[in-house]
């Protein structure tokens, strides 16, 4: 939870109607920051976990009428809570824009806005075992050793676990090497958890020698991690065709149902649902993510790459955040 406090309705109305006349007039005109007020739930990714501590931190500093609750989750399980829970949501940001495309659009949100990527890599300590013999040749059959533990976060709940599904399926080509994949992802399935960052406990303590798990995460907490090369990693746009080629299932809108999700470029994306309580403060706080200066300096800061700002249907972005785009 990032912050807490008592909703104050009126002052929420009161705050709706200056950003509204905002937004009708096309988002130009500055609202002062004293005037800006109210309560925003905001659920995200895991992998955003830490540049959203600080940018949610620094937006309430910027406007202190404002008070922020986060909810952390995988992307796929933030969406669950808005499509199939309804639970109240100002701002869902996820680490795959698809998420909101399969689970969101056109029922609870109308759009979505790219604004940063990420590479897949494999964090480690230094004293895992094999780690000094580790490198980006090798890094599967180290793995595959039976005295190896590795984990990876559960596909149907979060982008990285299917992206680490993905890697494994992208390296088997890679390296010439059949059936790695099915090897990999047979291995060590007692290591599967809802979200990625749920694993770094494990690791930390020695339980796990090895995860998969975001560039930008193994940075933020000091691990060590393996560069792995860009024709499987997920984070070069050079490699989008190949990646396409590696496809998984995962669960469907509904019960029993599936989707299949296939590899691609890893894109951040950001929306605000239909329902948002507040989506007025909501596009205030989109608009200060999609800020190069602000939130966009944060992330990188987090190590984060910034993308965008950009949308597939930019018709359908609010007229205060469509001016951010980019061409």
């Amino acid at each position: 939870m990032t912050g807490a406090g008592t909703n104050d309705v009126a002052r929420g109305f009161g705050v709706l109607g200056v950003c509204i006349a905002t937004l009708a007039a096309g988002g130009t005109r500055e609202v002062p920051a004293s005037a800006i007020e109210g309560e925003l739930v905001i659920f995200h990714a895991g992998s955003l976990a830490v540049p959203f501590r600080d940018i949610t931190a620094a937006f309430m500093r910027r406007h202190p009428g404002v008070v922020i609750r986060s909810e952390v989750a995988g992307s796929r399980t933030c969406a669950r809570k808005i499509s199939d829970l309804g639970k109240p949501c100002d701002v869902l940001a996820s680490a795959d824009y698809s998420v909101i495309e399969s689970l969101l659009i056109p029922e609870h949100a109308g759009w979505h806005i790219v604004f940063a990527g990420n590479a897949m890599t494999i964090a480690y300590r230094p004293d895992s075992r094999g780690a000094a013999t580790l490198t980006s040749t090798n890094w599967f059959d180290l793995l595959l050793d039976p005295a190896v533990t590795y984990g990876r976060s559960d596909p149907n709940a979060d982008p990285c676990g299917y992206r680490s599904v993905q890697v494994a399926m992208l390296a088997e080509r890679h390296y010439g090497r059949p059936g790695l994949a099915r090897q990999l992802l047979t291995k060590d399935r007692a290591y599967m958890r809802p979200k990625e960052t749920d694993l770094l406990a494990l690791l930390e303590v020695g339980e796990l020698d090895y995860m998969f798990i975001y560039q930008s995460v193994a940075e933020q907490h000091g691990l060590q991690y393996l560069d792995l090369p860009d024709a499987v990693n997920l984070g070069s746009a050079g490699h989008a065709a190949s990646y396409h080629t590696a496809a998984i299932d995962v669960s469907g809108r509904k019960p029993g149902t599936t989707l299949t999700k296939r590899g691609a470029v890893i894109e951040y994306a950001v929306t605000i649902p239909r329902r948002a309580p507040n989506p007025a403060l909501a596009v205030q706080f989109v608009e200060f993510l999609l800020d190069a200066a602000q939130g966009g300096a944060i992330m990188q800061r987090h190590g984060h790459t910034t993308r965008g700002p950009s949308s597939s249907t930019p018709e359908r972005v609010p007229p205060g955040l469509r001016r951010l785009l980019k061409e």
